[in-house]
C-alpha cells in the first residue's frame, strides 16, 4: 500500500492506491487568498479535484503534490512564488488569484520555465500569447463584451452610461468596451469611475450626477464588494424605478449568491450576464459534496455559494494531473543556475527541466469539465455560452442565452432556439414589464421656420393669449410620427422669428440653433444635404425631392402644321406608293377595252396613274375595275391608305389641340452665358447650390418668398429686373405649376437631393425612433390623407410629368415599314399572276426542250427496230415480211416525230 499526501494549509488529506507503485511525484504550488470567499471556495474545490482525479485514475504513474500558500497582497504573493520555486521546486503554480498580482508571478515563471496557471486572473491585459508560461483556465473579462453588446442592441439602446471600479480590474476592460460599442454604433453617454475605498457620501454624490443625465441605461463593472454598496445607494437614490435600465458584468454576476439578501432585493429588475454552467447530474452532485466539505472543513467560513471560479479551479487541477501523466517517464528536477541564496534571491532561480514539456501538454489537454468543455486556445479558455438573467426578488431567473454563433436566444436546444428568438419576459426596475426607452425625454423645444409663402408646408398662426399654433404638411407628418412611437414625447413649437414677426434667418441659421442648444429639434420643409449633417442628425426623409428649373413657355403656331404629323421620309414614300399602285392597276387594266378610264392618249393615261389612287379614296364607286387582280391591288392600297389616314388624323389632332410648348431656355449654360437673372426661394439652400455647384454669379441671383413673386418675376423677364428662370425643389415647383402651369414649364436637367427630414442634435437617440415612425406613416393611409388635405395630389413622390419637348415627334417611315413591305409584296405577286407574259417564255422553252427529248427518244427506238429486222431477215423470209411491217410502223413514228418538230418550228 502506497500513501500520497498533499498539504492544504494544515489540512492533510491522504489518498491510498493499492497494487500500483507510484513512481513519480510532481510538485505543484497553489497561491490563494484564503481569507477571501473566492480563495476559501477554491481551496476546497482544488482538494476535491485531486481526490476525485486519482480515485478515478488509480493506475496513473504520477501524482501531483500540492503546496498551498496563503497570500493576501502583492508582497505576500511574490514571496510565495519565490518560495515555491526555490524551496519546493514547484513545476507549475496554480495562481495567483488576482490579476493585479499576476504580472510579477508571470515574469518569475518565465525565468524558471514554470507554467503559471490562473483560474481567476481575468484581466484582458494579461495575454497568454505574449507570456509563454502564463495559462488562463478561465475566460477573460473581454469575452463577455459581445454578449453585453447583443443585449444593448436587443432593446435598441443607442447610448449607455458606464460605471466601473477605479482599480486595475475595473479599468482594463474599458478600452475593449469602447471599441466594441464604436463598431456597433453604441454611444457612451457618460463614464463614471468609483474608487473601491469611496465612502457612501462620495458614491451618492456621483449617483446624483448620473440621475441628471438624459440616458438611463447603466452598465456596472466592478467587484461584488463595491457593487453591493453601490446598489444599496442606487435604490435609496430612487434610481431603481420605472424608466431605468441596469446591466451588470460577471464581476458581480458570478458572486451574486454571496451578496446580502437585502442588497439583492434592492437590485430587482437588473439584467446580468455570466458564463453558463450546464446543470448536469455531475454538477449537481458536486455542489452537494462541496457543501458538505464546506461545513466539515470550514464551518465558520463566510463563503456563500459555489460559482464558476470554483468549477474552473477544479478543472485546472484535472488538466494539470492529466498533463503530468503524459510526460512520464521523466525526472522532475530543476537545473541549478547559481548558488543558493536568500528566499528572494531571484538571480539564483533554478530552471525546471520538465517545464517546457509540461506547458505543452497542459495546452493540448481537452476534456469535459465541470465548467463545460476544457479547451485552451492561445493559452486561455475560450468563451462558449453566456446566460442572461434577471434579478427577481432575492434570486435570479434566466431569460436567455448568448452564443458566439447564434447570438441571443431563449433556449440552447436547437429545436427551441428556432422557435424562440429574443429573450423571455423581463421584470424591469419599478416592477415594470415595459422595455425602458433608455433615456428620459424632457420637453422638446421644436424650432419651426417662419414662411411668407408656401405655407402649405409650415404655417404659424398667433393663437391669442395661448401663444402660437403651427399647422401645415410638415407639422402634421411630424405629429403623426410621434403618435406611432411606443412612448410619449412632450414638445413645444418655437418659431424662428425676430421681433417683427418675420424669419430670423435662413434654414442653415435655424439648424445651427440645434448646435447651440437653443432648440432641441427642427421641424419643417428642411432639405437633407451633406453639409448640414456635420452639425445635426436627420431622420429618414418624409418626402423625396429634386431641384429643377422652371422657365416661361413660348406658344408657337405654324402655317405648315398640317405637314408635321408625318416625317419627310414617310411623305415621299406615300407619294411613291401612289405612283406604284396606279402603275400596277394601269398595267392590269390595259387589255380590257371596256374600261375607258385607262384608255385615251398617253397624257390621259399618265394622269390616271397619278390621280387614280387618290380618287379611289374619295370616289371609289365611280372607278370600275374589270380585272380581279386589279381589285385585289386596290384593296391593298385602301388598306394601306386608311391606316395612314387614321394615324395622320390622330397626330394632327394632337398638334392642333395641344399647344406646342417651347421653353425659352434649354440649358443652365445658356442662362450663364447670356448673363440672365435667376431666382430661388428665400432662405433656401438653393442659393448655395446655385453659387457653388452651378457657378452662377451671385449678382444674378434673386430671392423670392411666394409663388406670386415667382410668377411676377418670370413674366417680366430678366430684361426688366425679373428673372429668366426659377430654381427650386419639386414640391414647391408643383405648387407653383398647379396655379400657373399654363405659362411655365420644367426644362433642363434635374438635380437630386435627399428630400425633407426632421433635424435633431448629433447622436440624438430619438432619430432612429422617429425615422421608423416616419416609415410607418408613409406606409399608412395617414400620409395620403395629409397630402390630399394640403395639396390635392401626392407631393411625396417625384414630379410625374415629364418636361415637354420643344418639337413634337413626327411619324417616321420606320413606324410603317412593315405595312409597306406587306402591301408591296402582295401587289407584286398579283401583278405576276395577272400578266401571263411574265412566264410565257419560260413555258415555251420548257415545251421546246420537251419536244426535243421526245424526238430523241423516238430515233433511239427506230434504230433498235432496224437492227432487229436485219437480223431476222437473214433467218427467214417470213421474218422479212414481219420486219417490213415493223419498218412501216417505224416510219409512222418517224413521220409523227417530224410532224411534231415541224409543228414546233411553226
Amino acid at each position: 500500500m502506497i500513501h500520497l499526501q498533499y498539504k492544504t494549509d494544515g489540512l492533510e488529506v491522504k489518498s491510498e492506491t493499492r497494487g500500483v507503485e507510484v513512481n513519480t511525484s510532481i510538485q505543484v504550488g497553489v497561491i490563494l487568498d484564503l481569507k477571501s470567499p473566492l480563495g476559501a471556495m477554491a481551496e476546497i474545490c482544488i482538494s476535491m479535484a485531486v481526490s476525485d482525479f486519482y480515485d478515478g485514475h488509480s493506475d496513473y504513474q504520477t501524482r501531483l503534490v500540492l503546496n498551498t500558500r496563503d497570500a493576501h497582497d502583492s508582497v505576500g504573493m511574490a514571496s510565495s512564488v519565490v518560495d515555491l520555486l526555490k524551496n519546493e521546486q514547484a513545476h507549475a503554480i496554480i495562481g495567483p488569484q488576482w490579476s493585479a498580482e499576476a504580472k510579477f508571478a508571470i515574469e518569475l515563471g518565465e525565468m524558471a520555465h514554470v507554467p503559471m496557471v490562473s483560474f481567476s486572473a481575468t484581466s484582458p491585459s494579461l495575454s497568454p500569447t505574449q507570456n509563454t508560461y502564463f495559462i488562463r483556465t478561465a475566460q477573460n473579462d473581454a469575452s463577455q463584451i459581445r454578449a453585453i453588446v447583443a443585449v444593448l442592441k436587443q432593446f435598441g439602446w443607442p447610448q449607455v452610461v458606464l460605471i466601473h471600479e477605479d482599480t486595475e480590474y475595473g479599468t482594463e476592460i474599458v478600452p475593449y468596451l469602447f471599441d466594441s460599442w464604436r463598431e456597433n454604433d453604441i454611444g457612451l453617454a457618460y463614464k463614471s469611475k468609483i474608487s473601491s475605498s469611496a465612502t457612501d457620501f462620495e458614491i451618492s454624490r456621483e449617483l446624483n450626477k448620473l440621475r441628471a443625465l438624459q440616458t438611463k441605461v447603466f452598465l456596472v463593472h466592478m467587484t461584488s464588494s463595491l457593487g453591493s454598496r453601490l446598489f444599496s445607494l442606487v435604490d435609496k437614490a430612487g434610481m431603481m424605478s420605472i424608466g431605468y435600465s441596469w446591466l451588470i458584468t460577471d464581476g458581480i454576476s458570478n458572486s451574486l449568491e454571496d451578496m446580502d439578501p437585502a442588497v439583492i432585493h434592492s437590485m430587482e429588475g437588473v439584467l446580468g450576464v455570466k458564463p453558463h454552467v450546464p446543470e448536469t447530474h455531475v454538477v449537481k452532485t458536486f455542489k452537494k459534496r462541496w457543501q458538505r466539505n464546506l461545513h466539515l472543513l470550514k464551518p465558520n467560513s463566510s463563503v456563500g455559494e459555489l460559482n464558476i471560479f470554483g468549477f474552473w479551479a477544479y478543472d485546472t487541477v484535472w488538466a494539470l494531473a492529466t498533463a503530468a501523466e503524459r510526460i512520464v517517464p521523466v525526472n522532475p528536477t530543476f537545473l541549478k543556475v547559481g548558488t543558493n541564496g536568500s528566499v528572494m534571491d531571484l538571480a539564483n532561480l533554478s530552471i525546471s527541466k520538465i517545464g517546457p514539456r509540461f506547458l505543452s501538454e497542459i495546452l493540448n489537454t481537452k476534456f469535459k469539465g465541470l465548467g463545460g468543455d476544457f479547451h485552451l486556445v492561445d493559452g486561455q479558455l475560450q468563451p462558449s455560452v453566456f446566460e442572461i438573467f434577471n434579478v427577481i426578488g432575492r434570486g435570479q431567473r434566466i431569460v436567455g442565452f448568448w452564443t458566439p454563433k447564434e447570438g441571443i436566444s431563449r433556449a440552447l436546444s436547437s429545436t427551441e432556439r428556432v422557435a424562440s428568438s429574443g429573450l423571455k419576459n423581463i421584470i424591469w426596475p419599478g416592477d415594470s414589464t415595459e422595455v425602458p426607452t433608455g433615456w428620459a425625454i424632457p420637453m422638446l423645444r421644436i424650432g419651426v421656420p417662419v414662411k411668407t409663402g408656401f405655407t402649405q408646408f409650415v404655417k404659424i398662426d398667433k393663437n391669442g393669449a395661448d401663444g402660437i399654433r403651427c399647422t401645415g404638411f410638415s407639422i402634421e407628418v411630424f405629429e403623426a410620427a410621434l403618435k406611432k412611437l411606443a412612448f410619449n414625447v412632450s414638445y413645444v413649437y418655437v418659431p424662428f422669428m425676430n421681433d417683427e414677426g418675420k424669419s430670423n434667418g435662413s434654414y442653415n441659421d435655424l439648424l445651427h440653433q440645434i448646435e447651440h442648444k437653443i432648440v432641441d429639434a427642427v421641424v419643417g420643409d428642411t432639405t437633407i444635404i451633406a453639409e448640414r449633417t456635420s452639425y445635426v442628425d436627420f431622420t429618414l426623409p418624409y418626402t423625396e425631392s429634386r431641384i429643377v428649373m422652371v422657365v416661361p413657355i413660348k406658344h408657337e403656331k405654324s402655317l405648315w402644321s398640317f405637314l408635321q404629323p408625318l416625317g419627310w421620309d414617310l411623305w415621299f414614300t406615300i407619294i411613291g406608293s401612289c405612283i406604284f399602285f396606279g402603275l400596277v392597276i394601269r398595267i392590269m387594266e390595259r387589255h380590257h377595252t371596256a374600261n375607258t378610264r385607262f384608255g385615251g392618249p398617253p397624257s390621259r393615261q399618265l394622269g390616271m396613274i397619278f390621280w387614280f389612287p387618290f380618287s379611289s379614296l374619295v370616289f371609289p364607286q365611280r372607278e370600275l375595275l374589270l380585272n380581279d387582280y386589279s381589285i385585289f391591288v386596290l384593296v391593298m392600297w385602301l388598306f394601306l391608305a386608311y391606316i395612314l389616314m387614321q394615324s395622320y388624323t390622330a397626330s394632327l389632332s394632337s398638334i392642333l389641340t395641344v399647344d406646342q410648348l417651347h421653353p425659352t431656355f434649354f440649358s443652365v449654360q445658356n442662362l450663364k452665358t447670356k448673363g440672365y437673372n435667376v431666382g430661388y426661394q428665400n432662405g433656401s439652400f438653393v442659393l448655395d447650390f446655385l453659387k457653388n455647384r452651378l457657378k452662377f454669379d451671385e449678382s444674378k441671383l434673386k430671392a423670392y418668398d411666394t409663388i406670386q413673386d415667382y410668377d411676377k418675376a418670370l413674366s417680366v423677364g430678366s430684361e426688366h429686373d425679373g428673372v429668366a428662370a426659377i430654381f427650386d425643389e419639386i414640391p414647391f415647383i408643383r405648387l407653383f405649376l398647379d396655379k400657373y402651369g399654363s405659362n411655365y414649364m420644367i426644362t433642363g436637367p434635374t438635380y437630386r437631393t435627399d428630400g425633407f427630414g426632421f433635424a435633431f442634435p448629433r447622436g440624438s437617440p430619438l432619430v432612429p425612433y422617429i425615422s421608423r415612425a416616419i416609415l410607418k406613416v408613409r406606409e399608412d393611409t395617414i400620409m395620403d390623407n395629409i397630402e390630399k388635405k394640403y395639396f390635392k395630389h401626392q407631393v411625396t413622390s417625384l414630379y410625374s410629368a415629364a418636361p415637354i419637348s420643344a418639337d413634337s415627334r413626327s411619324l417616321s417611315l420606320h413606324s410603317f415599314g412593315g405595312l409597306f413591305i406587306i402591301t408591296g409584296i402582295a401587289t407584286l405577286l398579283a401583278l405576276v399572276i395577272s400578266e401571263g407574259y411574265f412566264w410565257e417564255k419560260p413555258v415555251s422553252m420548257a415545251k421546246k426542250y420537251g419536244q426535243r427529248y421526245l424526238s430523241s427518244r423516238a430515233s433511239n427506238i427506230e434504230t433498235k427496230l432496224v437492227a432487229h429486222s436485219t437480223t431476222v431477215m437473214n433467218a427467214s423470209t417470213h421474218s422479212l415480211d414481219e420486219i417490213q411491217i415493223n419498218s412501216g410502223d417505224s416510219s409512222g413514228v418517224s413521220d409523227l416525230s417530224d410532224g411534231s418538230v415541224h409543228q414546233e418550228n411553226e
